[in-house]
């Protein structure tokens, strides 16, 4: 048995250092984080200065008890979790509960999973830091106390199922995507006119190179003209000629945010994903710890950054350079994300390859040379009106960094005035003062203006970390918690054609045309919901602090404080807590339900008022006012509208669904919107509408295409025991249908040549799974025992319950639950759904209710 015992927090962490530190130590992992609050009561003892209340989680039971009989029989423990303020709290938490005392028990640190830094991290063990582990439990306390206190206030006061929540920074981040959003809705576009004219001129061999130069913006068309008419005419020379050298820097190594923002538009990831793939580069030995603030690099890693560059590249591309880090609280994190090997230019694994290779281009380029241009600027003079027109080009006398790296920018950096922000500048042909310059053409295009851009995922940690809020570690999470409680959608929006003027000079004669463009289109934004703005709304009216930047900010910086032994943890939670609570009473008490209402006008029909509004179900049109003697209609948004800016002609055209088209084949056909998008109903079949194509504009010879299209696709392929077998695509990919059973068709297979040899493998081994599936089932009741992966679950229907243990705390085995009795599994479906039951007997006992009336859709003239 070896010596000493190490716990790490992942198990390919542990795997890499157990071969490292050999057989004196064996290295286990704890899986993260082995205690957290409790639920009941918040967790927090409010009553005993914020003390808080720690369980370990049952599926952290079993981790538990390994490591303390690992712990009893070793010499020694170690703590080696990551060394930022999560990391610190874990092994405090491991102290706790496997008996160890945090001012004795070695704890070591490493920022990478290398030879040297882990033995060095041996020699020199520190112990538990108990003013990280308060920082990361004074966080923790308060956004606990700040989800447990806001989220009743919000099932109470917004007409919502009860699946609302809010929290310190989420309830932030969203606010940020809610005013861009208002920003572009208030927007008012304004155009302006650009000069541009082509010119001539011999390049170096002699041969004639076309080339561009800008003159000024006109804000009217009737100016824009007259200018142009002013250059009829006109001769054009070479006025003046300015060469400057210019140079770029490279940007400085990796933080966890600028790997974020970098991997999001150059390689397209998540946020989320960005961190899951730098998570396994870091526990495989491949790059320094993930989670920093910092730019700083190891004089180690210079070294080695020294050696690669010159020798790959020659001593002309290396320059040595030290960045500064601007987050005072990065001192916890010892350096940038970078390398551990740079001579490792690329990895195996395929999923991190593309990461890794942008981190290590990244960390390259932070000690190359400036790139060295050269930048030409011609002025060019217009004869008959004394006005200028500008030139631009650039070379690129020496690509430096370039060589290896140039970085991206989001949209709302791009500046079309300023070409160092664009694409890059063509280059001039060799001009001289005086030089006369024939004109092939000038226009007068019409531009327009543009607001912000939406958020991407990048820009949005950008925003966050310039206004202070968050830290590194709480970026992914925070994101996934908005997108997943449905505040914020990430989609694309398709742009829309719009027209626009250019004047056109040529020959001297004037011509005037109307061309078109696509605006407005963006790929992977993030939109506020109609849930996230109302949810905003009302935050920001009665949780004013916990919606200010500032205040989010100053509550990090109290982190930091806490973090560097400043300020006790308990004060700061106080602080914090005894007028926030005042805030939720008085909100609990005076503060009206909120429905998110906006009146669109009046039903031409029915005359009654039409309101876009919230339901309990989400954002929905309502025509008319409950009263005794007729109910509302009702209809739900379709995906990318909103109640702040359907119109009134968008809001009754929801109501032209059900509509009917007529028979066919002695059945009826119409076409409605459902869960999963528009689609068409023939007798008992749904066919769903294509991508993209409006239900409204679906008429009767288009639904028989399509319903024939369906029937040539569920045509029998094959059968199977007497029956027969179908396939078909479904939201999960490509299966076979056979006796109800849905198989689902793996890539190894060619499903549109599946051979009877290939249906009858897939269906026995579906068979087979099923068949060990069930240990009991009541499919009228929808419950079943089933066989999981670790262990037998009650399912009632699309919930998974655990199965309870018996009264002498011994588990069941699958002989006794083979024989269970359904009213006993009932019993145990109880004791974690009081009411499961109560609510499938109130169903029974309500009447059936009144069929939603048809509205008799208006007729096209």
């Amino acid at each position: 048995m070896p010596k000493n015992l190490l716990i790490v927090e992942s198990p390919a962490k542990a795997k890499t250092i157990e071969k490292i530190l050999g057989k004196d130590f064996e290295v286990k992992s704890c899986y993260g984080h082995i205690r957290d609050l409790e639920k009941a009561g918040m967790g927090i003892d409010l009553e005993k200065n914020y003390k808080p209340r720690y369980i370990v989680p049952e599926d952290k039971q079993k981790v538990v008890r390994d490591l303390k009989a690992l712990a009893k029989k070793s010499d020694e423990v170690w703590l080696a979790t990551d060394e930022d303020r999560e990391g610190e709290a874990i092994s405090w938490h491991l102290c706790e509960v496997l008996g160890l005392d945090p001012k004795t028990t070695k704890r070591i640190v490493f920022h990478e999973i290398t030879k040297p830094a882990i033995q060095s991290a041996v020699q020199n063990p520190r112990t538990v830091d108990m003013n990280l582990v308060n920082a990361q439990q004074a966080r923790r306390i308060l956004d606990r106390i700040v989800g447990f206190e806001l989220s009743p206030v919000l099932w109470r006061k917004i007409s919502m199922r009860n699946n609302l929540s809010a929290g310190r920074v989420q309830s932030v981040a969203v606010r940020l995507i809610a005013e861009r959003e208002r920003e572009i809705n208030a927007f008012a576009t304004q155009s302006n006119f650009k000069i541009e004219a082509w010119f001539t001129a011999k390049d170096s061999n002699d041969k004639n190179i076309s080339f561009k130069a800008e003159g000024s913006k006109y804000s009217s068309a009737d100016d824009a003209e007259s200018f142009l008419k002013s250059c009829i005419g006109a001769e054009y020379k070479v006025n003046d000629i300015q060469v400057k050298p210019a140079k770029r820097s490279p940007a400085p190594p990796f933080t966890t945010s600028t790997l974020q923002q970098e991997a999001s538009r150059k390689l397209g990831y998540s946020v989320s994903r960005t961190m899951l793939l730098a998570q396994r580069l870091y526990e495989n030995g491949h790059i320094t710890y993930m989670r920093t603030d910092s730019v700083n690099l190891s004089n180690t890693a210079l070294g080695d950054l020294t050696r690669t560059i010159k020798g790959m590249y020659g001593e002309e591309y290396h320059q040595f350079r030290k960045f500064k880090t601007k987050s005072e609280g990065a001192q916890e994190a010892h350096e940038a994300i970078r390398p551990t090997y740079m001579k490792n230019i690329t990895v195996h694994d395929a999923d991190s390859k593309r990461l890794y290779e942008l981190i290590w281009k990244r960390t390259m380029a932070c000690q190359m040379s400036d790139a060295e241009l050269e930048r030409t600027i011609a002025k060019i003079n217009i004869s008959t009106n004394k006005e200028e027109l500008t030139a631009q080009g650039e070379v690129l006398k020496f690509d430096g960094f370039l060589k290896v790296y140039r970085e991206d920018r989001d949209d709302d950096e791009i500046n079309e005035e300023d070409p160092s922000t664009g694409s890059g500048e063509g280059m001039l042909p060799p001009l001289i003062v005086g030089q006369q310059l024939p004109l092939k053409e000038m226009k007068a295009i019409e531009r327009f203006s543009r607001p912000l851009p939406r958020y991407t995922e990048a820009s949005l940690v950008k925003k966050l970390e310039e206004l202070g809020i968050g830290r590194p570690s709480t970026y992914a999470p925070t994101i996934s918690t908005i997108l997943k409680r449905g505040y914020v959608e990430k989609r694309d929006k398709e742009g829309i054609k719009r027209d626009y003027r250019v004047f056109i000079l040529e020959n001297d004669n004037i011509k005037k045309i109307v061309d078109q463009e696509t605006t407005g289109a963006e790929r992977s934004k993030l939109f506020p919901t109609d849930l996230g703005l109302v949810v905003t709304d009302f935050l920001k009216q009665y949780f004013d602090d916990i919606m200010d930047y500032g205040f989010t900010a100053r509550i990090e910086e109290e982190f930091d404080e806490v973090a560097e032994g400043k300020m006790k943890w308990n004060k700061m939670i106080d602080d914090f807590y005894n007028p926030f609570k005042k805030d939720v009473e008085k909100t609990i008490e005076t503060a009206e339900r909120v429905k998110g209402e906006r009146e669109l006008g009046i039903d031409p029909i029915s005359g009654k008022p039409i309101v876009a509004r919230m339901g309990r179900f989400g954002p929905m049109i309502q025509i008319g006012i409950a009263d005794e003697n007729e109910k509302p209609h009702f209809a739900a948004l379709k995906k990318g509208q909103s109640i702040e800016t359907i119109t009134l002609e968008e809001a009754l055209d929801l109501f032209k669904l059900p509509l009917t088209l007529g028979e066919y084949e002695g059945q009826e056909v119409y076409v409605n919107m459902g869960r999963f998008g528009p689609y068409v109903k023939w007798g008992e079949d749904f066919i769903s509408l294509p991508k993209g194509e409006d239900p409204l504009e679906v008429d009767m010879d288009r639904a028989v295409e399509l319903i024939n299209q369906k029937q040539e696709a569920d045509a029998p392929i094959a059968t199977y025991d007497g029956k027969p077998v179908t396939k078909g695509k479904g939201r999960f990919g490509p299966y076979i249908k056979w006796n109800d059973m849905f198989i689902n068709v793996p890539r190894r297979y060619n499903f549109d040549e599946l051979s009877d040899t290939d249906i009858k493998e897939l269906l026995e081994a579906k068979i087979k799974k099923e068949a060990n599936r069930y240990i009991k089932q009541w499919p009228e009741e929808k419950i079943a025992i089933e066989n999981a992966r670790w262990g037998p679950v009650l399912k009632f229907g699309k919930k998974i319950l655990r199965v309870p243990k018996k009264a002498d705390d011994t588990k069941y085995t699958v002989e006794e639950l083979s024989s269970i009795s359904l009213d006993e599994v009932k019993k145990m479906i109880e004791t974690q759904m009081p009411d499961a039951f109560m609510k499938k007997a109130a169903k029974k006992s309500a009447g059936k209710k009144a069929a939603p009336k048809k509205r008799t859709p208006k007729k096209k003239k």
